[in-house]
Parts: structure tokens; C-alpha cells; sequence
């Protein structure tokens, strides 16, 4: 099954010599797309916790669905963690829009190896 997708990609040449794209989906299966702001704090694991921040992946507007999200923690106690997986399904707000619940355990890192757990919910949709 094809959906069909749009969007367009924003060419970077930074001054390090480095190049990259990045892609924004603005439609998808002829629905707009929207994001979520997400933020949080780990578990206080093995002496330390981490932050994160972050804003999850586009999803259709105006129908039932979930987001992926994916980011990096902040550099504790010598090393950081990678968090990433998928909101729970939308949860509407009195007001208007929606959030998503989210939740899991990070990569292992650190000189004693260990993960933590974090989770929360995203803002309202942007």
C-alpha cells in the first residue's frame, strides 16, 4: 500500500566541511502533520541522573495515531544515554490539541554499565 507523502528537505553546508539534509514532512496521506515538544529527567541511577529534550517525529492530524521520538541525554558523570521509542496513542486537552504518554529505559553506558528509566508526556501539538 503507497501513502502518498510530501514535505521538502533543507540543504546544510556547515563550515566544518560537513554536509547534511533534513527532511520535513508537511502532509501525509493528504493529512497535515504535526510534532510534540518532550522533556524530562531520568532515574537517579548509580550515583547521577540525566536530562533530555527533544521533539518527536511528525504524525497525521486529526486521526488517531502515535509518534516515534528518539534524543540524546545529557553528558553525566562521564558519558550520556540515548532514550528512543514510541508515544503512547493521543490524549485530547480541554482546551484544544493533544498530548501522548511516553516511557522507557535508556541505552547502557557509563564506566559501571547501568541504564535508567524516564518517561512523562509530551506538550500539546506544534
Amino acid at each position: 500500500m503507497d501513502i502518498p507523502v510530501s514535505g521538502f528537505v533543507v540543504h546544510s553546508d556547515d563550515s566544518d566541511g560537513r554536509h547534511s539534509h533534513k527532511l520535513y514532512i508537511t502532509n501525509w496521506n493528504g493529512r497535515p502533520v504535526h510534532i510534540h515538544p518532550f522533556s524530562g529527567v531520568t532515574s537517579f541511577d548509580v550515583g547521577h541522573r540525566h536530562q533530555y529534550a527533544g521533539t518527536t517525529a511528525p504524525a497525521p492530524s486529526g486521526v488517531q495515531h502515535v509518534h516515534q521520538y528518539q534524543a540524546e541525554t545529557s553528558f553525566d558523570d562521564g558519558h550520556m544515554h540515548l532514550i528512543r521509542g514510541t508515544t503512547g496513542p493521543a490524549i485530547p486537552l480541554p482546551e484544544g490539541g493533544h498530548y501522548h504518554y511516553f516511557e522507557g529505559v535508556t541505552t547502557v553506558n557509563g564506566a559501571t554499565p547501568h541504564a535508567h528509566e524516564y518517561g512523562g508526556k509530551t506538550g500539546n501539538e506544534i
